[in-house]
């Protein structure tokens, strides 16, 4: 259960006697994001937990339309309060954002490592609007599966097209006679309010060094929403931060090229497991 009681569904991988790994995926997606990198850490001895954020997949939605950046922080603290042990928190663009400020901020979640894909202290502006543009897109859903596959890989040009478009039905639901995306749509507007706004960077960077944990920030070499040089900045500014580019991989990374984000992570998890 997350902030307030809401409901947050997860898919939980590997033994319960194993230390936790939260896997957080970022806005838009859902707890599916994770499926092969779940299976395959908890295959290398981890309990691996991943969650549908607040609003995303399952999960349930905020009964007023709120998705403050907050309300997602306190989502994690909750899910970290409920382990039997400090976890390594694990996520990616929003989920990243959300377990900064939850190690970060008071009251502190109790966690051992922080990994955060593809999100640092200050978004490139054009590759976070590429990302907002495509989400307000198709507001009217789609009419099959088919034509959802097409706008995904239209925007994800840099992958090779899937298969089939059956993969599409975990981000999707039905609403009448079409599908839409499964997450609530008012969310688009906290999302536009959160690109860089006045003091973000510096709560950011005062979080990462609070959090007293070991940090690893994993950047998609290809990736239009964190600058080389901002995550240089944020791991010189952050004394416990350290870096590791994804080659061939954009924002997306464990999408993008799954088994070298975990060759990316794995020697960071190993020392914190």
């Amino acid at each position: 259960m997350g902030r307030g009681g809401i409901r947050l569904a997860a898919d939980v991988w590997g033994e319960a006697s194993s230390p936790p790994l939260v896997l957080l995926h970022g806005g838009g997606q859902t707890r599916h994001a994770w499926a092969r990198t779940g299976s395959r850490l908890a295959a290398l001895g981890w309990q691996v937990i991943a969650p549908d954020l607040r609003g995303h997949g399952a999960s349930g939605w905020s009964a007023d339309g709120d998705y403050d950046l907050e309300l997602f922080a306190d989502d994690v603290r909750a899910l970290v309060a409920d382990l039997d042990d400090q976890p390594v928190l694990l996520g990616a663009s929003l989920g990243g954002l959300s377990s900064l400020l939850a190690a970060g901020e008071a009251p502190h979640a109790a966690i051992r490592a922080l990994v955060l894909v593809d999100v640092a202290h200050r978004p490139d502006p054009r590759g976070f609007r590429r990302i907002v543009e495509f989400m307000r897109g198709h507001p009217n859903g789609f009419a099959d599966l088919g034509e959802a596959a097409a706008a995904v890989s239209a925007h994800l040009s840099h992958r090779p097209r899937p298969d089939g478009p059956d993969g599409m039905r975990h981000n999707l639901r039905r609403q009448g006679d079409r599908w839409v995306w499964h997450w609530d749509p008012r969310m688009l507007d906290s999302f536009e309010g959160r690109m860089d706004p006045p003091g973000m960077a510096e709560r950011l960077l005062d979080a990462a060094r609070r959090a007293g944990v070991p940090i690893l920030l994993v950047r998609g070499g290809n990736s239009d929403v964190v600058r080389e040089e901002v995550a240089e900045q944020f791991c010189d500014l952050v004394p416990r931060a350290r870096r590791v580019d994804v080659t061939g991989a954009g924002h997306m990374v464990a999408g993008d090229r799954n088994e070298r984000f975990i060759d990316a992570v794995l020697p960071f998890l190993e020392e914190t497991g």
